[in-house]
């Protein structure tokens, strides 16, 4: 049934041709569209919300991504938008400070995470891309169909604001993130993992005084990430998977409290959380496609693999998906062709380091927080697992995997 619906035709109002048809401008999809945009190739992006702005994306844009970024001669506009810097990784436990990561001595023209929030970073980057007559953004389109001719798919049908819209494409790329519409029209299946946790997002006021630096507190049964945002703290209360329902139906009060004994000197603020409307869930999960790929279709960021939160780096390892493809497909999309043995080649230099860091990822989620959720004794660091972080070397290893993954990710003929 599902390929009945996605072979057969629909009478669209208006039909257009292209070479790179990007469904998604999350950030593969917008990096992507710009990088081909600025090598001349006919680019349209399609993005299902009229805006960028949803609560709570992610926002850390790692050393890896500045680097991109400053290759195409745009770190220091886009470094000039308001951001805050995360320049290290501390974590508070009952056995005092210990630091996971310290970007300080990466050698990298950027040695931090710069918190820029994606609505700002989307809008930078398909401004510069606005630049090129050859781009075209469209904002409120949902791709409802593939188009697949004898096997191979030729674009999409997508319904926007003044109906329905058939677009033809040489190659049409999946950027539409943890929840593609086109990977689900596309019948792919991607294979899961069970992270043991969810995140509870909300806001607290930051006040005159307060420390600038960004961090984490284990305690026991619970973890929290608290990350200066300029005017706010937004923090992350990691729960167990499922442990929703249980929070709300204690209720608000309830909440409060407990968020209260692990920030006692926040007290006051705490109480500013008054409805739940103000706290969102993230329901995490990890995940990779076998198959990234078919004829005429490629997908990259979240649709091709959903990262855990741990880390944060999601859209760092997206963007780098969004380089490499361009470095590889944009001179045969310039001829106006894509062979499949290229779409495959983008997965063989991604996908490796995707296994390693959802490897890394689960380790960290298996080993560290499912223990803390589940104990009621304060967690220390041992002594041999803080040695180690002081080897040299060793030190920096944590901050390298955190800030580049395994490779550094160069954009190819700037």
């Amino acid at each position: 049934m599902q390929n009945e619906l996605t072979t057969q035709t629909h009478q669209a109002e208006q039909t257009e041709q292209t070479t790179c048809c990007i469904v998604g401008s999350g950030p593969a999809g917008a990096v992507l569209a710009l990088i081909l945009a600025r090598q001349g190739i006919p680019v349209l992006l399609l993005e299902e919300h009229m805006d960028f702005d949803r609560d709570f994306r992610g926002d850390t844009i790692h050393p890896s991504v500045l680097e991109i970024m400053d290759q195409l001669g745009l770190a220091d506009r886009l470094l000039a938008i308001e951001h805050t810097r995360i320049e290290s990784l501390p974590v508070q436990t009952a056995g005092g400070t210990v630091t996971l990561a310290d970007f300080h001595r990466l050698k990298t023209k950027f040695p931090y995470i710069a918190m820029i929030p994606q609505l700002r970073f989307l809008e930078f980057v398909t401004g510069e891309a606005k630049r090129y007559p050859n781009f075209r953004l469209v904002m409120g389109a949902r791709v409802e169909r593939l188009i697949i001719e004898d096997g191979y798919i030729h674009g999409v049908h997508y319904r926007g604001r003044d109906g329905w819209h058939e677009v033809r494409a040489v190659l049409t790329i999946a950027a539409d993130g943890r929840f593609s519409r086109v990977r689900k029209l596309a019948g792919f299946e991607p294979v899961k993992t069970a992270p043991p946790m969810d995140v509870l997002w909300f806001r607290l006021p930051l006040k005159a005084g307060d420390p600038k630096e960004s961090t984490g507190r284990l305690a026991p049964g619970h973890i929290l990430v608290i990350l200066n945002r300029a005017d706010y703290w937004q923090v992350g209360f990691i729960i167990p998977k499922g442990g929703y329902q249980k929070i709300h139906a204690a209720g608000m009060e309830a909440l409060r409290k407990e968020l209260a004994e692990l920030l006692p000197e926040w007290a006051d603020r705490i109480a500013t959380l008054k409805e739940w409307k103000q706290i969102s869930v993230l329901s995490v999960e990890s995940s990779r496609l076998r198959r990234w790929y078919r004829p005429g279709l490629l997908l990259i960021g979240d649709a091709a693999h959903v990262m855990s939160p741990v880390a944060g780096v999601g859209i760092n390892y997206a963007i780098q998906d969004a380089v490499v493809a361009a470095n590889i497909l944009g001179e045969n999309l310039k001829a106006g062709r894509v062979r499949l043995s290229d779409l495959a080649e983008v997965q063989r230099k991604r996908e490796w380091p995707t296994k390693i860091i959802q490897g890394f990822q689960n380790i960290i989620q298996q080993t560290v927080l499912t223990s803390v959720l589940k104990s009621d004794k304060a967690l220390t660091i041992p002594p041999f697992a803080r040695f180690l972080l002081r080897l040299p070397l060793v030190d920096t290893l944590p901050a390298r995997l955190v800030a580049f993954g395994p490779s550094r990710v160069d954009v190819k003929d700037v």
